[in-house]
């Protein structure tokens, strides 16, 4: 059978989800020039350092002493006691490591929150410009991703709450808030989490808070949180990850917050998944959390002082658009007289060795714009913001 005719007959044995899921347009644009000499690639979201030595050798001393069997779905008591201590110095209260349930990444952890709050049909609304794996994985999963487009002024992005009520329809299950926000760093005051909470309560609605990039907050030790806000019977799980925080991409672990009266049915969802997390991965995650701080606090002045290099560089060609990110590591910025970022990301790259993620890959509302993310070394970012200041000049 020719090669066309045999991917014709296994492609169209394929289920629609399967076959409607949307290619990367950051893949596409590393894909072209990730091999370039002299390349500083600032297209996807990870820091540049590697995870710390103690961390690793957690791990590597749990491997040893062959932690390598199945293990607790829900994750080693371990780790839930330090995932209950550690929330207990961020938010200043109790918390129970009954309230914890260790997921093989944050992605797993959206995904896994989707199939329990919603089905085939029902919509789910999130704010855009946004990181494509969560539409991406609401229309896997058989719901409708629902855009509400975040509003961009003088002060910055904000949320409009009318554009959010007039969002909702009678199939609306939840809502999705990524605060800090991955491409904008958009990051909602308190006030905005209680329109939102309020809104929710108000028509039955879940809320998944991904509030991943809440330690990159850069005027006070952690962004708001719904955490602030919510009572204990609230519709509300969070998912959350070990990549960002200490420089963990590659170990995919997260968690998910949820009432412990919910506990069971996560535990079912990771059964028929992934059956748990690797133990000896879990014992650096432990570690990770408990002796981490400074490591977190060292990433996060770091990331500051290379926020404000680019910004500062970028706006003194007066040809850029944009607003310094309260949080999260990634600038979101538009250039005079470009409206196809991907094609102009395949420029950027050639003539001037910078990696950028193009704005279409996150939605119809960011599609002019750029992701750069500036979680690197100060000698990099000041190199790249020369660079791309010379090609915006030019």
């Amino acid at each position: 059978m020719e090669w066309a005719t045999l991917q014709n007959h296994l492609i169209g044995g394929l289920s629609p989800r399967a076959l409607n899921a949307p290619e990367s347009g950051i893949s596409e644009i590393v894909a072209h020039a990730r091999l370039r000499e002299g390349l500083i690639a600032l297209w996807v979201g990870e820091g540049d350092l590697p995870t710390p030595d103690f961390i690793r050798e957690a791990g590597i001393a749990a491997l040893w002493a062959g932690e390598t069997f199945y293990t607790w779905q829900r994750g080693i008591p371990e780790l839930r006691e330090a995932l209950a201590r550690y929330h207990e110095r961020q938010f200043g209260r109790e918390f129970s490591p009954g309230d914890f349930l260790v997921t093989g990444s944050g992605m797993q952890a959206i995904q896994l929150a989707l199939q329990a709050v919603a089905g085939l049909g029902d919509e789910v609304i999130y704010l855009c410009p946004a990181w494509p794996n969560f539409s991406a994985a609401v229309a896997v999963a058989g719901a409708v991703p629902k855009p509400v487009t975040l509003d961009f002024g003088a002060d910055g992005w904000s949320l409009d709450p009318e554009k959010l009520r007039a969002a909702l329809s009678e199939r609306t299950k939840a809502i999705f808030v990524n605060s800090p926000s991955n491409p904008t760093g958009w990051t909602a005051d308190i006030e905005t989490l209680a329109v939102i909470r309020d809104l929710a309560r108000k028509n039955g609605l879940w809320i998944i808070a991904d509030e991943i990039y809440s330690r990159f907050f850069y005027s006070a030790h952690r962004a708001p949180s719904f955490l602030e806000i919510t009572e204990e019977d609230e519709r509300i799980i969070f998912v959350n990850s070990f990549s960002k925080n200490w420089a963990m991409t590659g170990w995919r672990v997260g968690w998910i917050k949820a009432h412990p009266s919910l506990a069971q049915v996560f535990e079912n969802l990771i059964q028929y998944s992934t059956s748990g997390v690797a133990q000896f991965m879990q014992k650096a995650a432990v570690v990770a959390l408990d002796h981490g701080d400074g490591f977190v606090d060292m990433q996060v002045a770091r990331a500051k002082a290379a926020r404000d290099i680019v910004c500062a560089r970028l706006l003194a060609t007066k040809r850029v658009r944009l607003s310094p990110p309260p949080g999260a590591f990634y600038l979101y910025f538009e250039i005079d007289g470009v409206t196809d970022s991907r094609t102009a990301a395949k420029e950027i790259v050639d003539k001037t060795g910078v990696g950028l993620a193009p704005g279409s890959a996150f939605g119809p509302s960011g599609a002019s714009g750029f992701r750069l993310c500036f979680n690197r070394n100060l000698e990099d970012i000041e190199m790249a913001a020369e660079r791309l200041a010379g090609w915006i000049g030019s």
